[in-house]
């Protein structure tokens, strides 16, 4: 039995487990190349401002307001359609398999000894699915909540309040890498750890939206996560 079965420690994944640059932000890039033809390439770090000005954890709908943006009006299907060959490719051959794991080895199994460990993604179930089967079979996240599981996806906190309903009695802590990760969290009143790595395009910022949103601690990657857990837990004790 974990030490603590009373905490739970909920993880999103792009950009706290998954490195999602070559893939989910790649693809985003290439999606909007494919529809605006000659018009100028979306940087990574315009992609950065867009998810710090929130509401757009969904890449499809980040996607259609870029091109928006470069006046060019896309069918919201033929965006979906586009993206998602470009991303799982044909026989999940494509950038999906750019996908960098972010944890170091044991982190997950010492943080399953102590703690209930969770899932809480924009992703839909199948893509959540096909990434942790790949890098992490022998973990267990229960539960594990996606975008199609909830009426309304992130930055509603939905997914959150599922959790507590299927742990009661369990204090659980969140980490993310987004302003959209941190709102919900602050709506839920869950403890929250954001993630704002050291060579991103806009660290600054983000931190600031963090600090705003109210987290508990700022770290440089997951695999400082221990420590920032234990400062919270200690905290909450006091």
């Amino acid at each position: 039995m974990p030490a603590n079965p009373k905490t739970a420690i909920v993880f999103d994944m792009d950009g706290v487990l998954v490195d999602p640059e070559r893939s989910y932000r790649q693809t985003v890039v290439e999606t909007v190349a494919h529809f605006a033809g000659d018009r100028p390439r979306i940087t990574l770090g315009e992609i950065e401002d867009y998810k710090n000005e929130g509401g757009y954890n969904n890449d499809w709908l980040l996607t259609q307001r870029i091109l928006l943006d470069r006046g060019v009006e896309v069918d919201y299907g033929a965006i979906i359609e586009r993206f998602n060959r470009i991303f799982f490719g044909v026989n999940h051959d494509g950038l999906i398999l750019q996908e960098q794991w972010l944890v170091e080895d044991g982190l997950l199994e010492r943080l399953a000894a102590q703690h209930q460990l969770a899932v809480f993604t924009g992703r839909l179930d199948y893509e959540a699915a096909l990434t942790l089967g790949r890098f992490a079979p022998a973990i267990v996240f229960a539960p594990r909540v996606c975008s199609d599981h909830v009426e309304n996806s992130k930055p509603a906190p939905d997914g959150l309040f599922a959790i507590k309903t299927a742990l009661p009695d369990t204090q659980l802590i969140y980490i993310g890498d987004t302003v959209d990760d941190a709102r919900p969290s602050r709506i839920a009143g869950v403890p929250f750890i954001g993630v704002a790595k050291r060579n991103h395009l806009r660290r600054a910022e983000l931190i600031r939206l963090f600090e705003e949103e109210g987290a508990a601690a700022v770290i440089e990657n997951v695999n400082e996560i221990e420590g920032a857990i234990d400062r919270i837990r200690n905290g909450a004790a006091a």
